[in-house]
């Protein structure tokens, strides 16, 4: 599990457009704080903690605590949307969901894959394919993993890396139960690919060629 990052946070006074404008004015990024059987409530974020918090990707998929005034103990939230600048690419508005043991959400997972220098596959030059990047799972909201990992120290070229490759941890199930999902793929290398398309096209020539040569040479008998 990474490091819980902790927000300081301030009841927001004026909503709407014209708050959230104000509140930027003043170096703060506006947001939402929802969920857990209490009214939503109008919030001020510090601007250099949330850009913090994004540039290490902490405001994706982990937990997160809020210090709001007046409370004794940090709130335990999830960032649940997060809204961009269209042209910086940083936060401008960020909506905190309130969180418990209880809870339970569906979020997605990035995934990794170690021992990449010892595969098989990969020493041959093969390539490693990912079908997907991130994986979909119903997770504990205090428990989610940080990332799903997949050891590829003997996946060979032709191989497939499926889900049951990966140690998923206590309550964390993937949403796809029908099947053993692939999550990436050790391709040929091009080179090869190259020649079996090679080989096979010379195979069909040579079958073309004597399919020719036996109607040939049964023309000349009749």
């Amino acid at each position: 599990m990474a490091n819980t990052e902790v927000f300081y946070c301030e009841v927001r006074k004026r909503t709407g457009t014209g708050g959230a404008r104000e509140a930027r004015r003043e170096g703060w990024i506006p947001g939402i704080l929802y969920g857990g059987d209490e009214d939503p409530v109008a919030i001020n974020l510090r601007k250099n903690e949330v850009f913090n918090a994004a540039a290490k990707g902490a405001l994706k998929s982990q937990m997160l605590k809020i210090d709001v005034p007046g409370q004794k103990e940090l709130q335990s939230v999830l960032a649940r949307d997060v809204q961009l600048d269209p042209v910086k690419d940083l936060p401008i508005h960020v909506d905190m969901m309130r969180i418990s043991e209880k809870t339970r959400i569906n979020i997605e997972v990035s995934v990794r894959f170690i021992n990449e220098e010892t595969s098989p596959g990969i020493k041959k030059g093969g390539v490693l394919n990912i079908v997907r990047h991130t994986v979909e799972v119903n997770a504990p909201a205090t428990a989610i993993p940080e990332y799903l990992e997949f050891d590829i120290s003997e996946a060979d070229v032709g191989d497939s890396i499926n889900i049951s490759g990966t140690d998923l941890p206590n309550g964390v199930k993937p949403l796809i139960t029908d099947r053993d999902f692939t999550v990436a793929t050790i391709a040929a290398p091009s080179a090869l690919r190259s020649s079996d398309s090679d080989d096979e096209g010379e195979a069909q020539t040579t079958d073309e060629e004597a399919t020719q040569a036996e109607a040939t040479e049964g023309g000349e008998k009749e």
